[in-house]
């Protein structure tokens, strides 16, 4: 699906980079890092829920961060499990409603099955905010499994459309993102949204993750406000 031509902001993407180095420069724990991550996203949630934005994509576990080491991710895991037992309370009284994307049979059985409760908990028919949260996520992962659903459901590649193919992919019941906002001094999109961000617009921060506070976040909505989305056209 495409973002309409307005500066209507409806789909902001967020690569939430820096949580390890935050932890480094302050000789903490790398796992305090991605707690204070947390905190910092829980303030982001809430305001969106509140704005025109309907949904909210966070990039929290590529499939190149299963490289990290074995406590890291064990670490990360454990995370996970704690931040949806606790959040989802609060998610739910906010009427946000909770998606998430990636390679999930890939975490342990207890994850899983706290991501399928969370997700079933928080639906509702009209969400303030859909959040989706990208786990075990990868662009590349995306289309080449949408390519892998073009062979299995046997679909005439003739005459395949960019809508169809868009169908295919685990972002299917998305709009595609008008705002990828990047935090940690990093220029580059890191395997994220490969296809879907096409004509995204691109906000980067030197900031890291869990410094990167509402009023920032305030900041790069407003510098959307202020971009020519052409589109192509002159």
């Amino acid at each position: 699906m495409t973002s309409n031509s307005s500066n209507k902001i409806g789909h902001v993407a967020i690569i939430m980079d820096g949580n390890s180095r935050w932890a480094r420069q302050r000789n903490l724990k790398t796992i305090q890092g991605h707690k204070q991550g947390v905190n910092r996203l829980r303030d982001i949630v809430k305001y969106s829920a509140k704005s025109e934005i309907t949904h909210l994509s966070v990039f929290a576990f590529s499939t190149e961060n299963w490289k990290r080491s074995a406590s890291d991710v064990s670490d990360l895991m454990k995370l996970f499990l704690q931040s949806i037992i606790k959040e989802v309370p609060e998610l739910i009284e906010n009427k946000v409603q909770l998606n998430f994307i990636g390679d999930i049979p890939r975490f342990s059985k207890s994850l899983v099955s706290q991501i399928n409760s969370a997700m079933k908990d928080t639906q509702t028919k009209k969400p303030n905010l859909n959040l989706n949260v990208a786990i075990s996520y990868g662009g590349r992962w995306d289309i080449l499994n949408a390519i892998k659903r073009i062979k299995d459901h046997k679909i005439n590649t003739d005459k395949l459309s960019e809508d169809d193919f868009s169908n295919l992919l685990s972002t299917s019941d998305f709009p595609d993102p008008d705002l990828l906002i990047r935090t940690g001094d990093e220029i580059r999109i890191s395997n994220f949204f490969l296809w879907q961000i096409s004509y995204s617009e691109l906000y980067f921060s030197k900031l890291l993750w869990p410094d990167f506070k509402l009023s920032n976040f305030k900041s790069a909505l407003n510098k959307f406000s202020t971009r020519d989305r052409r589109f192509g056209k002159e």
